[in-house]
């Protein structure tokens, strides 16, 4: 597995890490824990080092499993949590609004290192920008944490260019998290050429598109109720269908590279920029061996221009979040 240093952090992490969330949440119902553990064990096995998950996710559960998969593997590998959400107290599975406040960054830092079995949390993520706190005093928090040995980075997720610089300037940020693919291309005009100019690494998420971009989704897929993307505009039956024709492309182009749609959509996202790290996420043994195989797959400067003209010519239907979700994206 080959090594991306995140920016101008001291971070290096696996070039391609391993999106934990849809183990236990969002995607359907909770997969099997033991065979969570199995499978992020056999990631590091294969040369993963980087893990994600968040309080959010589950909630709670998530960073638990977590914690409890890679516990035997403590300073070999690099988990990034994440902060921000207001949970429910009564202990529903839905986050009730943003806090961002100081004191309970702390707070979530302390029961986060708790639930992930480690003393020190490598890369500690604001999962979203709260408006009602200033970027400021978030920085202060993290930089806080990091001095007193809870915390090694500071990362922002889905922040926009001015929240960065803001942060940047209080806590160095060694990383933004926002979603990213052939599909969702909206970093690409502020936040990457920002992210260059600072020294900042970029982590993408859903760097297949939910799914979608492997293939295996058509305008047919029924969507457990629990599945977010039945909520999803870009997910509904009509986007599905008028948005088959970026899936189309990527099989053109694999079929000509001996790969799977996933495989490009992945080596495409790595040919970007040396900084760029994504983050697939899978509940399966065999769709972790073919995402980490897109590490082999060597597209040249005209595969690539290929796909973005390509793509740039494909209208994608539907918003990637509902229109209260979409608020509170590039803030």
């Amino acid at each position: 597995m080959q090594k991306r240093k995140l920016g101008n952090s001291n971070l290096d992490v696996s070039a391609i890490g391993l999106g934990c969330m849809g183990m236990s949440f969002s995607f359907g119902p909770p997969a099997d824990k033991n065979e969570m553990i199995a499978l992020m064990r056999a990631a590091v096995e294969r040369g993963v080092t980087f893990f994600d998950t968040a309080e959010v996710y589950g909630p709670l559960v998530n960073e638990e499993l977590v914690g409890e998969a890679l516990a035997p593997y403590r300073g070999k590998v690099a988990i990034a949590t994440k902060f921000g959400f207001k949970l429910d107290p009564k202990g529903g599975t839905q986050w009730i609004g943003l806090d961002s406040r100081p004191e309970h960054i702390k707070e979530v830092a302390e029961a986060s290192l708790k639930r992930l079995k480690v003393e020190v949390i490598d890369l500690f993520y604001q999962h979203r920008v709260d408006p009602d706190v200033p970027i400021e005093d978030v920085a202060g928090a993290v930089r806080d944490l990091i001095k007193e040995g809870k915390v090694k980075h500071f990362g922002l997720s889905e922040a926009g260019a001015a929240t960065i610089r803001r942060a940047h300037a209080v806590q160095p940020v060694a990383a933004v998290q926002s979603e990213y693919s052939l599909w969702t291309r909206d970093p690409e005009a502020e936040i990457l050429p920002t992210l260059e100019e600072l020294g900042i690494g970029f982590v993408a998420y859903s760097p297949l598109g939910r799914g979608f971009l492997t293939g295996t989704v058509d305008e047919n897929t029924q969507f457990a109720p629990s599945d977010f993307r039945s909520f999803l505009p870009r997910f509904t039956p009509e986007a599905r269908k008028a948005n088959k024709a970026l899936v189309e492309l990527l099989k053109q182009v694999a079929q000509r590279k001996k790969a799977t749609p996933a495989q490009i959509a992945l080596a495409w996202l790595l040919a970007q920029k040396p900084w760029i790290v994504p983050i697939p996420g899978t509940t399966k043994l065999h769709r972790l061996d073919e995402d980490i195989a897109a590490i082999e797959v060597e597209l040249t400067a005209d595969d690539c221009r290929e796909l973005e003209t390509s793509a740039a010519e494909i209208a994608v239907h539907g918003a990637r979040f509902p229109e209260h979700l979409q608020k509170l994206v590039e803030r």
